[in-house]
């Protein structure tokens, strides 16, 4: 059976990966859009920031993030200006740092989704007097779907897995910033082997389903594809 403190830290951890992933939504999509859409010469730059967190370790971008919410940093500053506190271990810490560190599973797919649409839609659409907005929700979201449910997969289940940023910034703390991926590392710390294993099984399960769950509506998988 799972402690109390395993569900609470999966708990957390749910709660962590659908405010991020909802987020990301409202971030990525306009964003995804344009990157698709543009042909402006700073496009490349860009995507290339968005893509950043592929490649970058885990602590670097935690280093400066904690770097940049903290006391003395610009948005660290600002916070508390504003009578907020900082951000850095603390539930809402969590969460810009998880939007960060998250951002290209959501753009990414919904950018190779926009791209696939092709203009000729929107431009049967542009002929039809349907202004732009119209356009995107009513033309280019239906049709990219498949591109909003795989990001949305993603997005979520790469926030769940998330381990040395959500240290970085969140630390250990019980019921704010401990998720389920540090409750493991605290169960192994302690060598208390069988609850890590109990949360690992759970969190391999869950990684499971999310992996089944993207590669059955990828488009194409009924057909055989």
């Amino acid at each position: 059976m799972l402690t109390d403190s395993d569900l609470q830290a999966l708990g957390l951890t749910v709660r962590l990966a659908a405010t991020t992933t909802t987020i990301l939504f409202m971030l990525g999509t306009p964003l995804a859009w344009w990157l698709a859409r543009s042909r402006a010469w700073w496009k490349q730059p860009i995507g290339a920031v968005v893509a950043l967190p592929l490649v970058l370790p885990p602590s670097v971008i935690g280093f400066y993030l904690l770097i940049t919410l903290g006391p003395n940093g610009p948005v660290g500053q600002f916070t508390q200006s504003i009578g907020l506190g900082t951000l850095p271990f603390t539930f809402w810490g969590l969460v810009v740092a998880s939007v960060f560190y998250s951002l290209p599973f959501m753009v990414q797919p919904l950018q190779t989704a926009f791209e696939a649409v092709g203009d000729r839609p929107l431009e049967v659409a542009a002929t039809l007097r349907a202004s732009p907005l119209d356009t995107f929700f009513s033309v280019a979201v239906p049709l990219a779907l498949p591109g909003f449910i795989t990001a949305g997969i993603l997005s979520f289940a790469h926030t769940v897995g998330e381990f040395g940023v959500v240290l970085m910034i969140g630390g250990n703390i019980p019921g704010v910033s401990r998720v389920a991926s540090v409750q493991i590392y605290d169960h192994v710390e302690a060598l208390e082997y069988a609850d890590a294993h109990r949360l690992a099984a759970v969190m391999l399960i869950f990684s499971f389903l999310v992996l089944l769950a993207m590669y059955v509506w990828r488009p194409g998988a009924r057909k055989g594809a």
